[in-house]
């Protein structure tokens, strides 16, 4: 039997997961969470074999709970479910520690062939990321702008790129209004831009955002 979290903060996601999994006697969801620090708290208390984790909530983002759980439980295979294209995030995300990237509009059996792919422990990657981390490999000099940027800058630029402010953000991330502006002057450098009007440009061209 795998134990299966569910980690995201829609409901109707969560229900949509379990609906899918149901017809699978090998799978059973032990437990669900709606936000980074609820899902850490399942962890600690509950064995899990596999967990299911969003990349975009609110409050603490899935990449930091990824970290997090990788921090305190290396062996535990946590595979992302994120409605992102994975050819802008797979890599990142795979780099922070997960064993698998997919998508929501992938097809429910893929969701299945890959939680098992991962409870195995293997990595469950689809071909077109497979030829995106070979292609980053063979060519890691040539990055787009966002990619030579760390995970918090990553995060802040997406942030700042749907128009929030330096001290919405700070807020929502529970940093100090200094460290958002220190991190927002590092990507306007790193990015060679100069507003966050382009950030947002950019952002957009690159489906980074929605």
């Amino acid at each position: 039997m795998i134990n299966i979290l569910i980690v995201d903060d829609h409901t109707f996601v969560r229900e949509g997961i379990k609906y899918v999994l149901k017809g699978y006697p090998d799978i059973k969801v032990l437990g669900e969470a709606s936000s980074g620090q609820e899902a850490l708290e399942k962890v600690k208390n509950e064995d899990y074999d596999v967990i299911v984790l969003d990349i975009t909530m609110t409050g603490k983002s899935g990449l930091d709970v990824l970290k997090d759980i990788k921090r305190l439980y290396p062996k535990l295979p946590v595979l992302i479910l994120s409605m992102h294209p994975e050819d802008q995030f797979g890599i990142r995300i795979l780099q922070a520690g997960a064993s698998g990237y997919i998508t929501k509009q992938t097809a429910p059996t893929e969701l299945i062939l890959a939680i098992r792919k991962v409870f195995s422990g293997g990595k469950y990657l689809s071909p077109s990321l497979a030829e995106k981390i070979a292609f980053h490999l063979e060519h890691d000099s040539i990055k787009a702008p966002h990619e030579h940027l760390s995970d918090r800058e990553f995060q802040i630029m997406r942030m700042l790129s749907v128009g929030k402010t330096v001290t919405e953000i700070a807020q929502e991330l529970s940093l100090s209004v200094k460290t958002v502006s220190t991190h927002r002057t590092h990507i306007i450098e790193k990015m060679k831009m100069q507003t966050n009007a382009e950030l947002t440009g950019y952002s957009k061209a690159h489906n980074l955002i929605d």
